[in-house]
C-alpha cells in the first residue's frame, strides 16, 4: 500500500534537474542555473487562436503535447467515435474539465463535472458502464483522504454531486469489468475493490492482487510508489498498465510498466521489457514521463497511448499530456513508440481533424467560469464573490493578499505570454495580475488607489506609490521565465515598465511540492471589490 502523504514531501527539494551526468551547453536548457533559450533548431508547434501551442502540424503529423500546460494523469474514454478526457485538476474549482475529440490530436472543452470542494483532486478516472458515465477521484484534505465517485447520464451533464467511496490511504482508482461482468476499482500499491453494480457503493475490503515490477537500484527515481493503475482487457488477458518511480523529482524516475493475466485476481505475469515508458536521460525533451492509458484509434486495430511528462526547463507549466503510438507484438505484448517524443509523430489514422483549445482572452460577455477561469480551493459559497454584467466582472475582495484569499486563475500552456486587463478598484481594495503556484508561492502587482504592491515568493515586498489612482491597464510579460510588469494610465496609449522585474523558473512543484502549476489570474482583496473589463491573453514567439 503507497503512504499518500508522500505527495506533499517534497518541498524541501531544489529542482530535480541535477541527476547523474552534466550534459552540453546545447542540451542543458532548464537545467539549474540556466534558463530556457526559444528553440530555433527543431521543430516547433502551430500557432493555435491567440498564438496559442497546437499540436496538429496539418501535414499529417503532430508534434507533443497534444494539451500544453497543466494537464496531468489523463484519463481517456473512447465512446464510439468520440474521446473524451479528463485530468487532476488539484486545488482548482470547479474542477475536473472534460474535454472532446474525434482524432486524439485536436481537443476542446466540454464541460467542468465538479461544483462542490472536496479536497485536492488526483489522478481521477473516465468510464462509462452501460449507458451512464461516471468519474472516479481521489480527493486529499487535510486529515481526510478518501475517493468519490460522480456519475451522470449525458456527458454534458449534469454531473452529480461527490457520493464517498470511503476508500481512506488509496489514490488513483482505475474501473474494469471482469470476465464475469463484475465492476472493480484497481488502487494505488497493487490493491482491489469491488464495486456495487451501480457503481456507486463498495463491496468488501481491498485485497492486494498485484507486486509491481521493480526497477535496478541503480536508477535515478523519486521512490517506488506504485500508482495510477489503468486496466484493459484485449482477447484472452486484462493488462495493467501502472506507473512507478514517483512522478516528479528526477526526471528519469517516473515510468510505465505493464502487466497481463487472464483473471483480475490474477497471477499477473510482468511485461519481459519493463518499462515500456521512461525518460532516460535528462537532455530529453519530456521528462518524468508516466502515468498511461491505452486506447484505439479511429481506425481499427490502430493503438495509441495517453501519458503526462513535465517539458525540460518548463516545471512551472505543470504536467502536460503527450500521445504516443502503440504497437501489438507477436508475443501478445506491446510497444510504446515516438522515443522521447521531441519530433513530429504521424497521426492516428482515421478521425476527424476539428479545432482544438479555446480563446483565453474574455471581455466577460459570456460565462467562462469553470471552464477556464477557477478559484483556488475555494470556500464554501465563494462563486457569490463573482458578478457579470455589461462586459464587466466584479470580484469582491477576500483576504489582504493572495495568501489569504482565493484568486481567480486559468492554466495555459505556452513558453511566453502576455494577459492584459483593465483594473478598477474600490476604496480600502487591492486587485492586481499574479502568477500563482500556491498560496504560499506567487508572484505579481497589484494596487489599490494610492500604492502598488508586489507581490514575490509568496510575500508582499514594495508599495511604491501608485500614480493613476483607482483605474488603470496592467499588463504582465512572462517571457520563459523573466517577467515584466507594464502599466497605462491612458487607456494604453502609453505605457510605463513597473520598476521591478522578476524570474519564476523556481515556482514549481520540485521546490514547493504541491503537483501544481504556476498559473496565469486575477485577484481582488480587502473590504470592497474591483472590477475587471477585457482580459487578454496572446502567446509570445
Amino acid at each position: 500500500m503507497v503512504d499518500i502523504n508522500r505527495r506533499g514531501a517534497l518541498g524541501a527539494l531544489l529542482t530535480g534537474a541535477g541527476v547523474a551526468a552534466v550534459p552540453a551547453a546545447s542540451e542543458a536548457s532548464g537545467q539549474m542555473g540556466l534558463l530556457p533559450a526559444k528553440d530555433t533548431n527543431g521543430p516547433t508547434w502551430t500557432k493555435g487562436v491567440e498564438g496559442q501551442r497546437k499540436a496538429d502540424l496539418g501535414d499529417g503529423t503532430f508534434l507533443n503535447p497534444i494539451l500544453a500546460g497543466d494537464h496531468p494523469d489523463p484519463s481517456i474514454l473512447k465512446d464510439g467515435a468520440d474521446y473524451y478526457m479528463t485530468h487532476s485538476s488539484f486545488d482548482a474549482y470547479p474542477g475536473l474539465l472534460i474535454w472532446h475529440s474525434k482524432d486524439l490530436v485536436n481537443w476542446t472543452p466540454v464541460t467542468t463535472t465538479l461544483k462542490t470542494n472536496v479536497g485536492s483532486i488526483w489522478a481521477p478516472e473516465l468510464c462509462k458502464h452501460k449507458g451512464r458515465y461516471y468519474i472516479y477521484l481521489p480527493a486529499k484534505q487535510p486529515n481526510n483522504n478518501t475517493s468519490y465517485v460522480i456519475w451522470a447520464d449525458r456527458i454534458e451533464g449534469p454531473w452529480s454531486e461527490p457520493i464517498d467511496l470511503k476508500l481512506p490511504r488509496y489514490i488513483d482508482p482505475g474501473h474494469v469489468v471482469d470476465e464475469t461482468g463484475e465492476r472493480w476499482l484497481f488502487l494505488s500499491g497493487g490493491d482491489r475493490i469491488k464495486l456495487a453494480p451501480d457503481g456507486l457503493s463498495t463491496v468488501g475490503q481491498p485485497e492486494h492482487v498485484y507486486n509491481p515490477w521493480r526497477y535496478p537500484d541503480t536508477w535515478d527515481v523519486e521512490g517506488f510508489s506504485p500508482e495510477g493503475p489503468k486496466v484493459m482487457r484485449k482477447g484472452e488477458y486484462f493488462y495493467l498498465v501502472t506507473a512507478v518511480g514517483g512522478t516528479a523529482g528526477p526526471p528519469t524516475g517516473h515510468m510505465v510498466i505493464v502487466a497481463r493475466a487472464k483473471s483480475l485476481a490474477g497471477p499477473w505475469e510482468d511485461h519481459p521489457r519493463n518499462p515500456v515508458v521512461r525518460t532516460v536521460d535528462n537532455s530529453e525533451k519530456w521528462w518524468s514521463r508516466g502515468h498511461a492509458t491505452l486506447v484505439e484509434g479511429p481506425t481499427p486495430g490502430d493503438w495509441w497511448t495517453v501519458y503526462h511528462g513535465y517539458e525540460n526547463g518548463y516545471y512551472t507549466l505543470g504536467r502536460q499530456t503527450l500521445l504516443a503510438p502503440v504497437t501489438w507484438t507477436a508475443d501478445g505484448w506491446f510497444e510504446v513508440g515516438g522515443g522521447d517524443l521531441s519530433k513530429p509523430i504521424k497521426k492516428p489514422k482515421g478521425g476527424e481533424p476539428g479545432p482544438h483549445g479555446m480563446a483565453l482572452s474574455d471581455d466577460f460577455t459570456s460565462d467562462k467560469y469553470g471552464v477556464q477561469w477557477n478559484f483556488f480551493d475555494p470556500k464554501p459559497g465563494e462563486h457569490e464573490r463573482l458578478s457579470r454584467a455589461n462586459g464587466v466582472l466584479t470580484l469582491k475582495g477576500a483576504g489582504e493578499a493572495p495568501s489569504s484569499g482565493a484568486p481567480l486563475i486559468f492554466v495555459n500552456g505556452d513558453q511566453a505570454y502576455e494577459i492584459e486587463c483593465e483594473i478598477e478598484v474600490d476604496p480600502e481594495t487591492r486587485a492586481g495580475l499574479i502568477l500563482f503556484y500556491d498560496r504560499q508561492l506567487y508572484a505579481g502587482l497589484g494596487f489599490d488607489q494610492k500604492n502598488f504592491v508586489t507581490h514575490q515568493y509568496g510575500i508582499e515586498r514594495g508599495r511604491p506609490a501608485n500614480p493613476h489612482g483607482a483605474k488603470l491597464l496592467m499588463k504582465l510579460i512572462n517571457t520563459r521565465h523573466i517577467v515584466s510588469f507594464h502599466t497605462s494610465g491612458d487607456g494604453g496609449k502609453t505605457w510605463k515598465r513597473f520598476d521591478r522585474g522578476m524570474e519564476v523558473s523556481g515556482y514549481h512543484h520540485n521546490v514547493r511540492g504541491g503537483f501544481l502549476m504556476l498559473k496565469p489570474g486575477i485577484y481582488a482583496a480587502g473590504k470592497g471589490s474591483a472590477r475587471f473589463r477585457n482580459f487578454k491573453y496572446r502567446a509570445l514567439a
